[in-house]
């Protein structure tokens, strides 16, 4: 783009603020902010706009209607079996994929590097995207199948974690059944509607939210890279849950029973003020309802039996149907404002960081796509085994927690097979335990490992099962 072009182009925008330090940049600063004014996409900021101006600011009047817990179903026994075998019969066939949302930092870790290249392994200090990438490499082996992983990134940390599944020679898998995509990045505007500069030659940018999954998929090919695989079911998650149960047959069984558009793990909250999303029915469709959209009388509604009325929360764990991404990808989500801190630069080209919200940031979210939906089922699932984010860099959902939560499954596990792993004063695992997913990634694929013969396990110190 040469700067006449620019002109006029943010002239047409109302956006020609943009070149206002044009005479104080450099030939390389120039190139570079003419490079970000030809990637803007206008039509998505004019949409933006419009949601700008139609925000009040206020809590969603949302919360005052009337609406009903979802419906939710409790695998057990023979139905459990039965779902699982229809699960593994996708699964075998190559019809499921494996899609987690990765475009993260760790900068709330403390960690600088994509979210997923945190250590989070107990003993060896293995990656986030260790534990997952081995999740597949075995489920895939189990069943002889591929079980293709599309891997969504940011601008800030798509080279690198390239260049980490590089490094690590995709952690088993077949590179050629990795895909990388990577999602688009908005601006945020002020009360004017206007485009933010962080700096003098530069454009402030922020991921669309974790809805721009689908648009990604689309503008990168990786719908159609699906569709070339026979995939009907796409297994989507975070990356930031290594408890995660990845492709699990049980719950794609369940998924295709139902013949739903969208399936959804939900656990019974912590408390009636953990910050996880509630799926309702309100006039006959099914949506999730933010945390901080319930009124306090609502978050603490019981049941008779003492139960919160609003009990299960959502945890990011879905099976979309790939033909029902495709028309969501076609169709667009609705866009969502927030006034957050945006860094900006003064008068004088100075860049501030502000200390309250200055500017608005919009985003997509992926569970918007209920509104399409015309069969959304809910399976509970019990959260010791399946979630342990790693969200904080203490408390809860840190990675102390998150490690210890780690151990104890693996524990229960070595329990189930006859190994008595003792127990400290405070009830948790004695010794730290690690076991590679590629080892056993099921209790059950354990138990086969152990009965083979082979695996010494010294219980007196920690235990690591490669």
């Amino acid at each position: 783009m040469q700067y006449e072009d620019a002109v006029k182009l943010l002239s047409e925008n109302g956006q020609s603020h943009l070149l206002k330090f044009w005479d104080q940049l450099d030939e390389n600063q120039r190139k570079s902010l003419l490079d970000q004014i030809a990637g803007l996409d206008f039509a998505a900021i004019a949409k933006m706009r419009e949601a700008l101006a139609a925000h009040t600011g206020e809590k969603s009047a949302k919360a005052a209607g009337s609406m009903a817990p979802a419906e939710v179903s409790v695998l057990k026994g023979e139905a459990a079996d039965a779902a699982e075998r229809i699960g593994s019969f996708e699964v075998r066939n190559g019809r499921v994929a494996a899609l987690v949302v990765a475009g993260g930092q760790g900068s709330r870790l403390g960690y600088e590097g994509p979210k997923g290249c945190f250590p989070i392994g107990p003993l060896t200090r293995e990656s986030l995207f260790f534990f997952h990438a081995r999740k597949i490499l075995a489920l895939g082996r189990e069943w002889g199948a591929c079980i293709p992983f599309y891997v969504m990134t940011s601008t800030e940390n798509d080279a690198p974690t390239r260049a980490f599944f590089e490094e690590n020679a995709f952690f088993g898998l077949d590179k050629r059944d990795v895909f990388f995509f990577t999602q688009s990045m908005w601006p945020a505007l002020d009360a004017k509607g206007r485009i933010i500069l962080d700096r003098p030659d530069h454009v402030f940018l922020g991921p669309d939210g974790h809805g721009g999954t689908l648009s990604a998929l689309e503008r990168s090919g990786g719908l159609s890279d699906m569709v070339r695989r026979g995939i009907s079911s796409v297994f989507y998650f975070q990356v930031d849950n290594p408890l995660v149960d990845i492709a699990d047959p049980a719950f794609i069984g369940f998924h295709k029973q139902n013949l739903a558009d969208i399936s959804i793990k939900v656990c019974p909250k912590r408390n009636p003020d953990e910050g996880l999303g509630v799926v309702v029915e309100r006039d006959g469709r099914t949506e999730i309802v933010e945390y901080t959209e319930f009124t306090p009388e609502q978050k603490n509604e019981r049941l008779p039996n003492g139960d919160l009325r609003f009990k299960y929360g959502s945890v990011a764990i879905h099976i979309f149907s790939l033909d029902f991404l495709q028309r969501e990808a076609r169709a667009g989500l609705p866009i969502h404002v927030a006034f957050k801190k945006v860094p900006c630069v003064d008068g004088a080209g100075r860049t501030v960081k502000p200390v309250k919200p200055n500017a608005y940031k919009f985003e997509k979210f992926i569970f918007d796509s209920l509104a399409d939906a015309k069969v959304c089922s809910c399976l509970a699932f019990d959260r010791a085994d399946e979630f342990a984010p790693v969200k904080n860099a203490e408390g809860d959902d840190s990675p102390a927690t998150c490690q210890a939560a780690l151990v104890a499954k693996w524990a229960r596990w070595l329990r189930d097979c006859g190994v008595n792993i003792a127990e400290g004063t405070d009830g948790a695992p004695a010794i730290k335990i690690e076991i590679d997913p590629a080892f056993a990634h099921s209790a059950a694929s354990l138990r086969k490992r152990l009965a083979s013969g082979g695996v010494e396990i010294d219980i007196s110190k920690d235990i690591l099962l490669q």
